[in-house]
């Protein structure tokens, strides 16, 4: 490095532009750290490779300030102008800083052509802004707004954004989310996750993004907790928590009614793995549940246990009995009680092995395992017919489900039980690196009396059946390149078919996928058929697409098509996409996205939604670690 005090001009010879990252006629050194370039060019692209360029008559860097100022600058794509700045500024290192963020185009059915305009705003080291402008040509601009904040004490995120007069439904339309964390000493931290849409459709209406468009029930609490030691080897954790909800009712032929609010919920935990030679474990709580329609009360539950685990290598034996006790305070209804208790003793017992032996399976060496698993569990009927359901749900049966003690969620609801799951599960793993290659399972469930708890409107347990469906699961490695998973619910009373999924991928290498999966549940009464690919199709040409069908409603739910083509320094796609928003509404929506490498993205940004459809999706990320790069939370 030569620094000069006096401004000092070096002349470079004149060279291709396409051979060099960086060229200019002049370079001026006008200090420490300081220098100007007259008629430069750059670019990323590597040698023989000019697919873009930054010319500008006159660039300036200044190191020390981590900054280069480029003046009457044009970037060619192509060796076609694509856009000019009379001025503007770019960091020099992975730091933010201020300034208009790349445009963003799209369209959609819903709300028309679409231009929206980022401007992040570096207000301080640790807090930040970004501002949306956006354009939406069937409704009218909205303005999007996302300030993030960081202290050592507490952190935050607050979204805001409004449509003044939507053309389409002739009314302003906004929305507003605050999340929050706080630390507020002693041990103690808080919460608060505050969301509000002005309707019921704001999403469905305004956003292209299934896990937005999905939401019915927005949250609104705000909680407290504190986690702590107690004695040697126990913990406790306390917290409070005031929640409600906002539902949207975004569907009218699909009606919601929604869940219970909580003012407030008080919760209190503990556990000891060392007490007195046992596993003690204690969780409690008191909630005052509201709600504008249904039955209202207030419900105090605490539930000890104890267990005495015994472990070797090769087996495990955890017996464990608690008594579950619950007392509801009710708001005076005709009819109904306005106190009631429940006290419920619960015994389990679960035991497990793991064996293991060695194996040839096509003349190569392997382990495999054989881990049965056995878990019994009693507990005594009690008449819950009178008790309010305020929380409590029938849990799907499952892998994980069968191996609990109640098979309702919540605590409105303990089942009646004298029942054994038996199960085992084995696998097939090289001994050389740990790969699991093959696994599978099998898990029942007996029953040694009849079913008499159960929720409101939902039948009892056919009691001329002595079990459960069965559950079946198999999945690995069937090649180097193809891996399938398959879940099997059956119904050994009836012979039939409960559940049925099964997936496969082929990923014989990078950027080379398709996915093909099979979903059917008759308790839920759908069946529906989901593939997803991605595909090179030329030199630096791709394929993307996604089609995930219902044949029970004979209706595509989600489908995207599109083309990608990676030219080294930059990359660039075209999407469509559709989505059912509702039983009788879809969105169709098109993106475009232009990245070129290491400078700058024009369009939409796409990667979000060909990770969400296309799983396993890859890409060349041209974009990655750029530091004025604004990476908004999910939404």
């Amino acid at each position: 490095f030569f620094f000069f005090k006096q401004k000092t001009a070096y002349e470079i010879p004149k060279r291709d532009w396409s051979s060099d990252v960086c060229s200019s006629d002049l370079i001026f050194f006008e200090g420490p750290g300081v220098f100007r370039a007259e008629q430069a060019a750059f670019t990323t692209c590597g040698p023989g490779n000019d697919a873009w360029f930054i010319r500008s008559k006159d660039l300036q860097i200044y190191q020390e300030r981590g900054i280069g100022v480029a003046r009457d600058a044009t970037v060619e794509f192509k060796d076609t102008p694509v856009f000019y700045s009379p001025y503007f500024s770019f960091p020099l290192k992975n730091e933010r800083k201020s300034g208009f963020l790349s445009p963003r185009y799209g369209s959609s059915t819903a709300g028309g052509v679409e231009i929206a305009a980022p401007y992040y705003w570096a207000m301080a080291p640790n807090y930040d802004m970004l501002l949306t402008p956006r354009v939406l040509s069937k409704r009218g601009v909205q303005l999007q707004s996302h300030f993030r904040y960081l202290e050592p004490s507490f952190r935050g995120d607050f979204f805001y954004e409004v449509l003044p007069d939507d053309r389409v439904s002739d009314r302003t339309r906004q929305a507003v989310a605050w999340k929050h964390t706080q630390d507020l000493g002693w041990g103690w931290s808080g919460r608060v996750d505050l969301n509000k849409v002005s309707d019921d459709k704001y999403f469905t209406d305004l956003s292209t993004k299934v896990a937005v468009t999905s939401l019915t029930n927005l949250t609104r609490e705000a909680s407290v907790s504190r986690a702590g030691g107690w004695g040697d080897t126990g913990t406790y954790a306390v917290g409070a928590l005031v929640q409600g909800w906002q539902t949207l009712q975004t569907d009218p032929l699909a009606p919601l009614t929604p869940p219970y609010s909580r003012r407030p919920q008080i919760t209190f935990g503990a556990r000891n793995p060392d007490l007195l030679g046992t596993d003690f474990d204690m969780q409690s709580s008191y909630v005052d549940f509201d709600h504008p329609t249904l039955t209202k009360g207030r419900r105090l539950m605490a539930y000890p246990s104890v267990s005495v685990p015994v472990h070797t290598a090769a087996y495990s034996f955890v017996p464990k009995i608690g008594v579950h006790a619950t007392q509801y305070t009710l708001d005076a209804r005709a009819g109904n009680p306005t106190d009631a208790t429940r006290v419920l003793p619960i015994a389990s017992a679960l035991g497990s092995a793991t064996l293991e032996r060695d194996t040839q399976v096509f003349g190569n060496g392997y382990t495999q395992t054989l881990e049965p698993k056995a878990y019994y569990v009693y507990v005594p009927f009690r008449d819950q017919r009178r008790l309010p359901n305020f929380d409590s749900g029938l849990q799907d049966i499952n892998f994980a489900t069968i191996f609990t003690e109640n098979q309702f969620s919540g605590n409105d609801r303990i089942n009646d039980a004298n029942q054994l799951t038996l199960g085992a599960s084995s696998r097939l793993i090289n001994p050389a690196n740990g790969f699991e290659v093959i696994r599978g399972a099998l898990a029942q469930r007996y029953y040694f009396r009849s079913q008499e708890v159960t929720l409101p409107g939902v039948p009892v347990r056919n009691n001329q059946s002595s079990r459960s469906d069965l559950l079946a699961a198999l999945g690995g490695s069937v090649t180097r390149d193809i891996t399938t998973d398959i879940g099997w619910q059956y119904n050994t009373d009836t012979r039939q078919t409960q559940r049925t999924n099964i997936s496969t991928r082929y990923n014989p290498q990078q950027g080379k996928l398709i996915n093909v999966s099979y979903r059917q549940s008759e308790a839920s009464s759908f069946r529906q058929f989901d593939t997803s690919f991605q595909w090179p199709i030329a030199r630096g040409w791709g394929a993307v697409g996604r089609w995930n069908y219902s044949m029970r409603e004979k209706r595509m739910l989600e489908g995207l098509a599109g083309m990608e083509y990676d030219g080294g320094c930059f990359v660039f796609r075209v999407v469509a996409h559709r989505l059912s928003t509702t039983t009788t509404a879809s969105n169709s929506s098109v993106f475009v996205e232009l990245q070129l490498n290491g400078l700058t993205r024009a369009g939409s940004n796409t990667l979000d939604l060909l990770k969400r459809n296309v799983g396993g999706y890859s890409r060349r990320d041209p974009y990655a670690g750029r530091g004025n790069d604004y990476a908004v939370p999910e939404e």
